[in-house]
C-alpha cells in the first residue's frame, strides 16, 4: 500500500508481516522504547518474537501474526503488534457476546485484527510510531488492510488514555474496564507502606505474612543470569497446575519459558518460595522501567495466604528495594485492594465495520461505561489506606 509522500518525497508504504523476525529488531525496539519512556518489556522485539518462535502465536493456536509496519526508504516510521484472531480467547477484553449477536444475525465475526500483547492484560504502547504523522499513517494504513481483507473488526486492547482520545478521533468506539495496581507513594520500606494503612487492615497483612514462619518457608528471588533451566522446569509445573484448576489450557508452551530467560532474563524476575530445598510454589514477573508485572502464579501445595505472599507482598518488597513506582498484578481481583492496590481504569477501542453491529455495541459499551465509572468511584472508597492520608 503505498501512502503519501513523506518528509524525504519519497512514498510511505504500508505492508503486513507474518512473523517478526523479518523485521529488524533495533529499527522495531527505537519505536517501542522511545526516549524518554519507561521500558516496557512486552512491546519488546524479544518479548514478541519469542512467543513466535516458540509456536504459541500461529493459526494452529488461533493468533496468526499480522503486523503492520509503515516503511520509508527501508526505515521503519511506525508499527503495529497485530494478530489475525480465530476466537476471543488470551484476550481479557471479553467480547464473545458481540461475536454470538453478530454470527446469529449471518455475520462473521472471525477472523478479527487484535492489537495486543498475546496473553498479557498490560497498558502499553501499540502504536509504534515514530512522530504524530506517522502514527496516524499508521492507524489509517491499519484500517484499509483490515478493511480490504474483509474483517469484521478491529480492536486495539490495553491502551493509555492518550492513545483513546486519538483512536476515538479515528472513529474507534471505547471500552472502559478496572484493574488493581499498587502505587509507590515515597515509601522506603514496608513499614513505611504499612504505616500508611489502616490499624486494622495493617494487622491483617501482618498475620497473612506470618504464613511463611508458620510453614517453615523462605523465599528465593533469581533473575537474569541466575535463572536456570532446573527454576524453570519447577515454575513449568506450577503453570500447568494453575492452568488446569482453572479448567483452561495454559497459553504458554515450555519452550516459551526457555526463550523467555534466554533472551530476557535481566527483566525477569520468579519469586519462588521452599521449604528447604523444595520448591512450593512461585511466580514469574517482568521488570518494566519503573514498574513491576506480575504475570504467572503456581503451587504444588495449598497454603493459606501463600498466593497473597508471592503475587503481592513479595512484589511489593522488591518494588520497594528497586525503587520501582507501580505494581501491574494481573486482571480482575477485587482482593487486591485489602492489600493496597488501587483500582485503575483500563481502556481498549473498537472499531467495528458493519454499521448495524457498530451501532448496537456503541449503545452497549455507554451503558457498560457507566457502570464502570461509577463501580471504579464505589472502590476506591474501600482502600486500606488511612482516610486522613495527604
Amino acid at each position: 500500500m503505498k501512502l503519501p509522500e513523506g518528509d524525504k518525497n519519497t512514498p510511505l508504504t504500508a505492508r503486513i508481516v507474518n512473523a517478526l523476525t523479518e523485521i529488524d529488531p533495533q529499527q522495531w525496539n527505537a519505536l517501542a522504547h522511545m526516549q524518554g519512556q519507561a521500558f516496557h518489556p512486552f512491546v519488546d522485539h524479544k518479548f514478541l518474537a519469542a512467543l513466535e518462535r516458540a509456536g504459541t502465536l500461529a493459526p494452529e493456536t488461533g493468533w496468526m501474526p499480522y503486523h503492520i509496519v509503515l516503511e520509508q526508504d527501508d526505515a521503519l516510521l511506525a508499527a503495529m503488534p497485530l494478530y489475525l484472531k480465530a476466537h476471543s480467547q488470551g484476550e481479557y477484553i471479553f467480547d464473545h457476546g458481540w461475536a454470538n449477536a453478530y454470527e446469529q444475525a449471518g455475520g462473521r465475526y472471525y477472523p478479527k485484527a487484535l492489537s495486543a500483547i498475546p496473553f498479557t492484560p498490560v497498558t502499553g504502547p501499540r502504536l509504534l510510531a515514530k512522530n504524530a504523522s506517522a502514527r496516524t499513517a499508521l492507524i489509517e494504513s491499519a484500517l484499509h488492510l483490515v478493511e480490504k481483507a474483509e474483517l469484521s473488526s478491529l480492536h486495539v486492547n490495553f491502551i493509555n488514555e492518550k492513545d483513546a482520545d486519538f483512536l476515538a478521533g479515528k472513529n474507534f468506539l471505547l471500552r472502559t474496564g478496572i484493574q488493581y495496581h499498587w502505587h509507590n507513594q515515597n515509601y522506603h520500606n514496608w513499614d513505611d507502606f504499612t504505616a500508611s494503612l489502616a490499624s486494622r487492615k495493617r494487622k491483617a497483612l501482618r498475620r497473612e505474612r506470618q504464613c511463611l514462619q508458620d510453614n517453615d518457608l523462605t523465599i528465593e528471588w533469581i533473575t537474569g543470569g541466575d535463572i536456570t533451566e532446573t527454576h524453570l522446569d519447577h515454575f513449568w509445573a506450577f503453570y500447568q497446575d494453575t492452568g488446569a484448576r482453572k479448567w483452561g489450557v495454559p497459553y504458554l508452551n515450555r519452550q516459551a519459558f526457555s526463550l523467555l530467560a534466554q533472551d530476557m532474563g535481566a527483566h525477569i524476575l520468579f519469586i519462588f518460595a521452599k521449604r528447604g530445598a523444595d520448591y512450593i510454589a512461585g511466580t514469574m514477573n517482568f521488570i518494566g522501567g519503573d514498574r513491576l508485572y506480575g504475570r504467572y502464579w503456581g503451587c504444588r501445595e495449598y497454603i493459606p495466604h501463600l498466593h497473597f505472599e508471592l503475587c503481592y507482598y513479595q512484589a511489593i518488597d522488591y518494588a520497594l528495594a528497586h525503587d520501582l513506582q507501580a505494581i501491574e498484578a494481573g486482571a480482575q481481583g477485587e482482593h487486591k485492594i485489602a492489600r493496597g492496590y488501587a483500582p485503575v481504569i483500563t481502556r481498549s477501542a473498537h472499531y467495528i465495520f458493519n454499521p448495524g453491529l457498530r451501532t448496537a455495541i456503541a449503545h452497549f459499551l455507554t451503558r457498560e461505561g457507566q457502570v464502570i465509572a461509577e463501580e471504579a468511584k464505589i472502590l476506591s472508597t474501600h482502600t486500606p489506606f488511612k482516610k486522613d492520608r495527604s
